[in-house]
């Protein structure tokens, strides 16, 4: 039995996902973090101070019989980052932990079922699964390796603060193993 053609490409998408979004251009849009987010940052206009008054033109008498002069202002905007506390979360929080554990599942039905459709003379699409379907043990770690794949990239992109991206790596492959499962229970 022949597996979906997918099956193929699925083993790839997290390694294709990393290389399309870490491309320099991907990367042009990026804001870097020089400051800490919890203490607010003044930031004054960087123009050139105005060249100083004539005496005739501004200067006012005060009491002591000394002249003032008038100086416009500089404004100053105080600035405050954004909240690390809520763009960011614990990679091992119970949203990932769930998602990892998804995955895991559905790679051990992925295995069961290419085990079973191979006992049965099936044929593997994937060509990097297919080099190791001689071997039960290769077979479970190519599986065991995937989920560890995709736990390494969900951590990448959260240590550069991709946090949709790290939830979405996990949520791409469990639904590629899922549709390999259906397929492979559906074409044995």
């Amino acid at each position: 039995m022949r597996k979906h053609p997918f099956h193929a490409f699925r083993s790839w998408l997290p390694t294709i996902t990393a290389f399309a979004l870490f491309h320099p251009t991907a990367l042009a849009g990026q804001q870097s973090r020089l400051t800490p987010a919890s203490k607010p940052v003044e930031i004054a206009a960087l123009t050139p101070l105005p060249s100083a008054p004539e005496v005739a033109e501004s200067a006012t008498a005060s009491a002591d019989g000394s002249a003032a002069y008038a100086m416009p202002a500089i404004q100053v905007v105080p600035f405050t980052g954004p909240s690390s506390e809520s763009a960011s979360h614990r990679f091992w929080d119970r949203e990932n932990s769930a998602l990892f554990v998804l995955n895991a599942g559905a790679a051990a039905a992925d295995f069961c079922v290419t085990r079973a459709n191979l006992a049965s003379g099936g044929q593997e699409l994937n060509p990097v699964t297919r080099l190791m379907t001689g071997s039960t043990p290769a077979l479970a770690a190519n599986f065991a390796l995937e989920t560890g794949g995709v736990i390494g990239v969900s951590y990448l992109f959260h240590k550069t603060g991709h946090h949709k991206l790290e939830r979405a790596t996990s949520m791409v492959n469990f639904s590629g193993s899922i549709a390999a499962v259906a397929y492979g229970v559906t074409h044995r």
